[in-house]
């Protein structure tokens, strides 16, 4: 639950950080703004507060990591992919948007606080403790923070700590460890597909290249 405070203060750092000339930069994600992507946190924050307040009985069907699933790379044919553009322009100024994510994602922030890391929670048809919700969603706040700051060099990057803990993860998702030589923020970002391997990293993974990318879902 550390990390999850520690990933997701860094990424609101970082949205606050935007100068008003950044919101019209592309992001990470293909086809995304960086206002795109922040409205998208937006809705990501939301679900947070909904899951942490959504107990279950049952027992538990997933954790941190089995939480999230190995699926196809977008086409770009979602249409909550598409919606989220025009949600994202429907705010006019970057000014509103930025409100809303600091509102929103502030609340976030104080519910996983205050959250008992053994209650049982209910999202996505699954059931899991929320500790574990909680760590899962340092995967998204890391890569979403890089897709943030993509083409914004001079940014702030995800923790050092966030950055290992999201690699650590996706190997055991990916059922295979990433080169020692790729330090956590590259294995991130071409394990996922967000750029390409170079020709030396290429032959460092081996067999693994035909892999990927692993794209979570």
């Amino acid at each position: 639950m550390d990390l999850f405070s520690r990933s997701w203060t860094a990424l609101r750092t970082a949205v606050d950080a935007l100068s008003d000339e950044d919101w019209e930069r592309p992001s990470g994600c293909a086809g995304w703004l960086v206002r795109d992507l922040v409205c998208h946190l937006v809705i990501d924050a939301q679900d947070v507060l909904i899951t942490l307040v959504t107990p279950a009985d049952a027992e538990p069907t997933v954790d941190a990591d089995t939480y999230w699933a190995l699926v196809e790379p977008p086409t770009g044919e979602d249409p909550l992919d598409a919606l989220v553009p025009r949600l994202a322009a429907a705010y006019g100024e970057p000014r509103w948007l930025k409100f809303h994510f600091d509102d929103v994602g502030s609340a976030a922030g104080r519910a996983a606080v205050l959250a008992d890391p053994a209650l049982r929670v209910s999202t996505r048809d699954e059931v899991l403790t929320a500790g574990d919700y909680l760590a899962a969603y340092v995967m998204e706040w890391t890569l979403h923070h890089l897709d943030l700051i993509a083409h914004l060099p001079s940014a702030a990057e995800p923790p050092a700590e966030t950055l290992a803990a999201a690699r650590a993860s996706l190997e055991r998702i990916a059922g295979t460890p990433f080169p020692a030589s790729f330090p956590d923020k590259d294995a991130l970002l071409v394990g996922t597909g967000r750029r390409a391997p170079t020709d030396a990293e290429r032959a460092a993974l081996g067999g693994t290249v035909a892999r990927i990318p692993f794209v979570l879902g």
